[in-house]
């Protein structure tokens, strides 16, 4: 009955006769024109069940001209069209998984273009399995071991269809970047990512019978944060739990701001002070005093930059010149599967069945398809 009841709400997503699950995705920002490379090209409509015309080459040129979009030179009717490879693709049916370029980027599965607000929107559609290896080795090393790719694999299926679920009747799913969780294509692939992918074919995390919102990260740095507290989502498996990264030199980081961009931050001039003014229950800071400014520490880590201020978990060490050092733990909001810590329990010899339940207690693991 719980299997049953899931499967009817993801089938509301849209499952075809052919009955391969797919994605939308968003590949990246709108362009003025787009290269469609691909062995024995072909087009049609948008239309899951749309038939395809052979183009006669492995060539084409998206433009979008005035409020027209154009293939190679041609109008097309509409304001959308669907493209895709292989001789034998030409069919309704599943998205192709042969690769097709789109200005250098290859990825398998049908491209989709259509007008935007100024260029062009060009989205992937992608059997979710192709899609998952395309973000497995995207989202971590593929010299991770199995256990933890699978966990990872698991993690992204399922939040890709919540998202899908999310998204239902929008015109894709999710983008391709850190913001959504990235996606690189072929070029992504790994022998040991479609491994993890394909040993995990269909599974997801649920909970009260719905796939989760499964959130990761990099590196907690000991201790992972709520949902409620890293993302606003106050979700019941997204709880604080210990994490063995914490005693990895890799969750360290520092970075050492000097007087005039803490100046700058804090919109004054002179030598400003710096200070953590409020933290979470697991340390991780929520307000950051610099000088006469009080920011929220999310805002205080955009400033300064992502990649820079690794997370919000670190220590203000004052330095000689207004300058300060930063000492902190952990790389990313912190919040659900810590990707090195799900390698540390891997080498222990953990399975990816144990690693997720640790990350997102509460749940279960449902066979899809």
């Amino acid at each position: 009955m719980r299997k049953y009841r899931l499967l009817c709400s993801l089938c509301l997503v849209a499952c075809p006769a052919w009955a391969v699950e797919t994605m939308r995705i968003a590949m990246g920002a709108e362009v003025k024109l787009a290269r469609i490379e691909g062995d024995a090209l072909s087009t049609g409509d948008d239309d899951e069940q749309g038939a395809f015309t052979a183009t006669g080459g492995r060539r084409a040129l998206l433009e979008r001209r005035g409020e027209a979009l154009t293939l190679d030179g041609t109008l097309v009717v509409g304001g959308a069209i669907r493209l895709r490879a292989g001789a034998d693709a030409r069919d309704a049916g599943a998205p192709s998984p042969e690769a097709i370029s789109v200005n250098g980027t290859r990825v398998r599965g049908d491209v989709v273009a259509t007008l935007g607000k100024d260029g062009i929107v060009l989205v992937n559609v992608i059997a979710l399995e192709d899609y998952l290896v395309g973000v497995l080795g995207s989202e971590m090393p593929p010299s991770f071991p199995l256990e933890a790719l699978k966990a990872q694999a698991v993690a992204a299926r399922t939040y890709a269809l919540q998202k899908k679920l999310e998204q239902y009747g929008q015109p894709f799913h999710l983008g391709s970047s850190v913001i959504s969780q990235v996606y690189g294509g072929l070029a992504a692939e790994d022998p040991r990512t479609r491994e993890a992918v394909e040993a995990t074919r269909g599974l997801v995390l649920t909970f009260d019978l719905q796939p989760i919102e499964a959130y990761f990260h990099a590196s907690c740095g000991g201790r992972t944060e709520s949902g409620l507290q890293a993302l606003g989502r106050d979700l019941p498996y997204l709880k604080p739990v210990s994490c063995p990264c914490g005693k990895l030199p890799t969750s360290e980081w520092s970075l050492q701001l000097d007087s005039r961009e803490l100046a700058k931050v804090a919109g004054t001039r002179g030598q400003v002070s710096v200070q953590v003014s409020a933290r979470t229950p697991t340390g991780r800071a929520t307000r950051v005093q610099v000088g006469p400014r009080s920011f929220d520490a999310v805002t205080f880590r955009e400033r300064l930059g992502y990649t820079r201020v690794k997370s919000l978990q670190f220590e203000v060490d004052p330095r000689p010149g207004g300058a300060v050092l930063l000492h902190g733990h952990g790389f990313g909001h912190g919040a659900g599967l810590c990707q090195w810590g799900a390698k540390t329990l891997a080498d222990k010899g953990s399975g990816f069945r144990e690693i997720l339940s640790h990350y997102y207690p509460g749940t279960e693991l449902q066979t899809l398809y």
